[in-house]
């Protein structure tokens, strides 16, 4: 058999990818990372209403810009496209999973005891802190002050975020400190622009490009921007990853493979368990993938109710994008619900983006999200008195990821969803009770979206399943080290193994799981 191009590719650079590609490049592999988006940086991140903001999967020769935002029939997901993956565009919350989250659902294995160096490691990776009390934006007192109205306060606490902020910084000196970090990247310190889910122009943000990432290649990995993996092959001893490249400059896509001992799959819950789904169910490359593919898919409860207050001001595009927790995750939420509730913020960009883009939208169902979120901003400037309550609950986690004919191109597949807002209604409904509750005792009025009170449809940031963790293929896609049952060789290392909802931000969790099993897989 003919030499390997690499020792092993990994697919997607997020928060497992990113850590697999970082650990196994320090253990002396020969690492390719395949990443479908670009290589972002302050000097190109989307601003205007015209530049890239969108990635559309099945026409990304056209369209390879900054989110993938995926419409199923009930259910959006937002994810990102780039170098960092989900990092680019989360809200830096990188909190601990709960103990008590590990003792239904997951292999033996898998406890809190057994992630707890791996959170501790992640943390002094992404250089965690809290919002300086000094810097609390008027969301964060809103909340606390709501929180002792509830009688909550004590379940009120600030986040650690994955963020850089200078102690003395303050409104009337607004600049940036700007120094090398622990792992030889230039970074500015927070000066609280809003802007953390569409780039960081003073990269206070510490996406993983500016750590995991920047270690991986100061160990000799290697990182393809625009690269969009199609298809995998097993061959007698190793692998074979296909994949278009995507010409920047003219979108012409151009395929290519290349070949590696192991393949690491950390596409993200969508990315990773639609690859599958194609190579088991149209390619037939993976016959023998396990029959629960797809099965067990989350989406972790996510949910935002805008607030109104007519004398107060809010101004949600001032300060970090979410900054504290209302921790109601031992069912004290309405209902005896379990919740995570948090302060929502908004880019400074939204009322401009959204007049711009609706121009541009195709009639649907995206066309009339945006334009109810239209409304709601462009009567001067609301944004300043508006406060977006957000939070993630426990929900079932019984959605399903499966590939369907069109009616009017059946030798064309496509990716859908099957779930039902039936069995997730009750925990929503809560969380909208938490809210409203907080805006009355805090004087405001709250609007719950159209989006649910109707359509009874969801969006989620947060996508976690679909490949999930087991005990065998019976009940399971992967093993407790993320190995797919069936395949030597091959691992899915993303939140696609996380077999339930966790009711919080998902990214430390998807991280520490990724730093345990790696080091597992290497030894």
């Amino acid at each position: 058999m003919s030499k390997l191009d690499f020792d092993a590719i990994v697919i997607g650079s997020g928060f497992g990818g990113a850590v697999s590609a970082c650990r196994l490049a320090q253990k002396g592999r020969k690492v390719l990372v395949l990443e479908r988006g670009r290589r972002w940086t302050p000097q190109n991140y989307p601003r205007a209403a015209t530049d890239p903001w969108l990635w559309n999967q099945e026409r990304p020769d056209r369209f390879h810009g900054w989110a993938d935002l995926r419409a199923f029939s009930d259910m959006w997901v937002v994810a990102a496209a780039g170098v960092g993956g989900g990092s680019l565009i989360y809200a830096n919350v990188s909190v601990e999973a709960k103990p008590e989250v590990f003792k239904r659902g997951w292999p033996q294995q898998i406890t809190y005891e057994a992630l707890r160096p791996h959170y501790e490691e992640v943390g002094r990776m992404l250089n965690v802190q809290e919002v300086p009390d000094n810097q609390l934006s008027q969301r964060t007192r809103l909340m606390r002050e709501g929180a002792e109205a509830c009688n909550w306060g004590g379940r009120f606490r600030k986040l650690p975020l994955a963020v850089r902020f200078d102690p003395d910084w303050n409104a009337d000196r607004p600049d940036t400190r700007t120094s090398t970090n622990a792992h030889g990247k230039e970074q500015g310190t927070c000066v609280h622009c809003g802007n953390c889910d569409i780039g960081c122009q003073v990269s206070a943000k510490n996406t993983l490009d500016l750590n995991y990432l920047a270690e991986a290649e100061r160990a000799g990995a290697e990182i393809r921007a625009l690269h969009l993996v199609k298809k995998l092959e097993p061959m007698e001893k190793g692998w074979r990853v296909h994949f278009d490249m995507i010409d920047e400059q003219t979108g012409r896509l151009s395929p290519g493979n290349l070949s590696a001992e192991n393949v690491f799959l950390a596409a993200g819950s969508i990315g990773s368990t639609e690859l599958l789904l194609r190579c088991r169910d149209e390619h037939r490359t993976l016959p023998a993938l396990s029959s629960r593919l797809g099965y067990g898919w989350a989406h972790n409860g996510d949910f935002v109710t805008p607030a109104f207050y007519k004398e107060r001001m809010i101004s949600p595009s001032h300060g970090v994008t979410i900054s504290a927790a209302i921790d109601l995750l031992d069912n004290s939420g309405p209902d005896g619900q379990a919740l995570f509730v948090e302060d929502g913020g908004i880019p400074n960009l939204a009322g401009h983006f959204l007049r711009k883009r609706l121009e541009r939208l195709p009639r649907g169902k995206l066309r009339g999200f945006y334009k109810e979120l239209r409304e709601l901003v462009d009567d001067g400037d609301p944004l300043e008195h508006m406060m977006p309550w957000f939070g993630q609950a426990m929900e079932p986690g019984d959605g399903r990821l499966w590939l369907g004919r069109r009616w009017y191109a059946p030798w064309k597949r496509k990716l859908r969803m099957q779930w039902s807002f039936q069995r997730s209604q009750a925990v929503v409904e809560s969380m909208i009770a938490a809210h409203k509750l907080l805006t009355e005792k805090t004087g405001g009025s709250a609007y719950v979206p159209q989006t649910w009170t109707f359509l009874r449809n969801l969006i989620t940031p947060h996508p976690l399943g679909g490949c999930n963790m087991g005990l065998t293929p019976a009940n399971g896609v992967v093993d407790a080290q993320g190995k797919v049952f069936g395949y030597a060789g091959l691992y899915v290392m993303d939140g696609a193994i996380i077999p339930r909802a966790i009711g919080l931000n998902p990214s430390r969790t998807i991280a520490a799981l990724a730093e345990r099993n790696i080091r597992q897989v290497i030894g």
